[in-house]
C-alpha cells in the first residue's frame, strides 16, 4: 500500500482538481493519499512518496504557492536516499521553451536531492486535453500497479 503526499501548485485551480481526482482514485485503490497546497520542507520530509502536480505560470515559472517551498527545499536539501517521487506537469505548449517549466523544475530539483523517479515526468497539454485529470490519474495507475 502505497502513502501519497500530493504536492499540488495551482494559481486557477485547474491542478488542484486534478490533484482532488488523483487523491480519490488513489484511495478507491486502497491506498492513501493527502493533498498538500501550502507545503513546507517538513511536509516533504515526512512524505513517504512525494507525488508533485503543478501547472506553469508566467515564463515557466512556478505556481505562487509552490514559489517559497521550493527555495526553502532548494536551500535545506534534504536527501531524498532513493525515496520514490513522480511529477505530472500541466502546460500549455503554445508557450514553447517554458512549456511544463514548473513542472521540470521540481522535477530536476527532486533528481538533485537523490530521489528516484518512478516514472519520467507527465507533460499534459492544455492545447491536446480538456480534462487533464483522466491523463494523470491513468497515469499515477499505471505507477502505483
Amino acid at each position: 500500500m502505497a502513502n501519497l503526499s500530493i504536492f499540488v501548485g495551482s494559481v486557477y485551480g485547474n491542478a488542484q482538481h486534478v490533484a482532488e481526482e488523483v487523491k480519490k482514485h488513489v484511495e478507491g485503490m486502497s491506498h492513501t493519499a493527502t493533498i498538500v497546497d501550502d507545503p513546507t520542507v517538513d511536509d516533504f520530509r515526512n512524505s513517504e512518496f512525494p507525488l508533485f502536480i503543478t501547472s506553469t505560470t508566467g515564463q515557466g515559472d512556478l505556481p505562487p504557492n509552490l514559489e517559497f517551498f521550493f527555495m526553502d527545499l532548494r536551500d535545506a536539501f534534504p536527501l531524498m536516499e532513493q525515496k520514490p517521487f513522480a511529477v505530472a506537469a500541466l502546460g500549455d505548449s503554445s508557450y514553447g521553451d517554458t512549456y511544463c517549466g514548473a513542472g521540470r523544475q521540481v522535477y530536476e530539483l527532486l533528481e538533485e536531492l537523490q530521489g528516484k523517479a518512478v516514472a519520467p515526468m507527465l507533460e499534459v497539454d492544455a492545447i491536446e486535453t480538456l480534462e487533464p485529470e483522466t491523463e494523470v490519474v491513468s497515469w499515477v495507475s499505471k505507477i502505483l500497479s
